[in-house]
Order: structure tokens, then C-alpha cells, then sequence
């Protein structure tokens, strides 16, 4: 009997999408979202690009809370995760401009909840 209620577990585990997906951490599509926009940084930085480009000054005044080392160092895993492009113009003092690319543009919805959510919590808890 033991060995019949294991089978129906393992085969509903199979077919339940979500829970399949997430079983081995390592390829679990969460995980792999928490892995390259995870932190306290990277989503508000994303936030902050939504739909344009920005200096690095600019985003340093937009998030006054973060330091230049960690802001370069989270643009440039940004960079490198290919969810941000750097462009650089040959100019004195240098420009760099970031823009958000496609691939972090389809986060928006998402920023969006979050958003929305922390505007509730905000209201719920009188922050």
C-alpha cells in the first residue's frame, strides 16, 4: 500500500508543473530569478530604468542610499546578466549612459506588483 501512495505522490509531483520545475534547486526557475536580480539593489536599480536610459550620476541621485562602489558593482552584474547595456561616449569627463534591455524590460509587470504592493504595505502598517 505504501508503495502505491508513493507512486501517486511522485506522479501527481510529476505533473503539477510548478512543483516539477522547482524540485532540483539548481534548475528551478525562481531560484534563477532570485539568483540574477536578487539583492537589495538590482531591482530598484531596474526600477529606475524602466523605459529609459540614465547616467550613472543620475541613478546615484535617484537612490541616494546606495554608495558608488555598490552601484558600479551591481551595474556591472547587471551588465553581465545582459539585463542592462552600458554605453560609453568618447567624451571629457567620460558619459556612460545604462538602458534597460528587452530581456529586463519583460520584468516590468512584475516591477509594477511590486510596487503596488509595497504602496499597501506602506498604508497597512502606517510606514
Amino acid at each position: 500500500m505504501a508503495d502505491l501512495d508513493e507512486l501517486v505522490i511522485r506522479s501527481n509531483l510529476e505533473n503539477t508543473e510548478p512543483m516539477s520545475a522547482c524540485i532540483d534547486m539548481s534548475h528551478c526557475p525562481v531560484s534563477v530569478s532570485i539568483d540574477v536580480i536578487g539583492g537589495k539593489w538590482k531591482v530598484i536599480i531596474l526600477y529606475q530604468l524602466r523605459g529609459g536610459t540614465l547616467r550613472f550620476g543620475e541613478l546615484k541621485r535617484q537612490i541616494p542610499k546606495i554608495s558608488q562602489k555598490m552601484l558600479t558593482q551591481q551595474l556591472r552584474e547587471l551588465e553581465a546578466n545582459k539585463l542592462i547595456t552600458r554605453k560609453v561616449y568618447a567624451e571629457v569627463p567620460p558619459k556612460v549612459e545604462y538602458t534597460s534591455t528587452e530581456l529586463a524590460e519583460k520584468l516590468n509587470p512584475a516591477l509594477d506588483l511590486l510596487c503596488e504592493w509595497g504602496n499597501e504595505y506602506q498604508q497597512a502598517h502606517q510606514l
